[in-house]
């Protein structure tokens, strides 16, 4: 039997975001037929808290529940037992690297995984936290992270 690939998703507080991204993907892959386990975590995430109402909403939306999503602290052991590390923001992925160097070759910013930055334009590679914002702003961060996932599925 095939080991399934680990995927990790970080962000922050692991409560919106990599929620949404690791929900997403899980999705993607059962509708694929991908063996993939797929987790999240956040940097500064406190273990076992909620995903956020908006996000339990917006992800409902999408055919996703996360109801039952309890958030978890980014862990060393995490880092090194994952195959690919996708990050929300620039500085998730620059703690990755700093706390665990060997895991630089497998760590992302989600949108820049799979783009050849030769020749990619210039752009703002950070998906946006909405913790704390307008429900409009949880649908805007679901649907960059769902474009993502479509984008890169066939990647992983």
């Amino acid at each position: 039997m095939v080991k399934p690939k680990k995927v990790l998703f970080v962000c922050t507080g692991n409560s919106c975001r990599s929620v949404m991204a690791e929900g997403l993907l899980k999705k993607y892959a059962k509708e694929h037929g991908m063996d993939l386990e797929i987790t999240s975590a956040g940097l500064s995430a406190v273990d076992g808290i909620p995903a956020t109402y908006e996000t339990v909403f917006v992800m409902g939306d999408a055919g996703v529940n996360v109801s039952e999503h309890r958030s978890r602290r980014l862990t060393d052991d995490m880092i090194k037992e994952a195959d690919v590390i996708l990050t929300m923001e620039h500085i998730h992925r620059e703690e990755i690297v700093k706390r665990v160097p060997e895991a630089a070759s497998k760590t992302f910013i989600l949108k820049k995984f799979g783009i050849d930055e030769k020749t990619a334009a210039f752009q703002d590679w950070d998906i946006p936290d909405p913790i704390g914002r307008p429900i409009k702003d949880y649908q805007f961060c679901r649907d960059i992270i769902k474009h993502q996932i479509d984008r890169i599925g066939g990647l992983l």
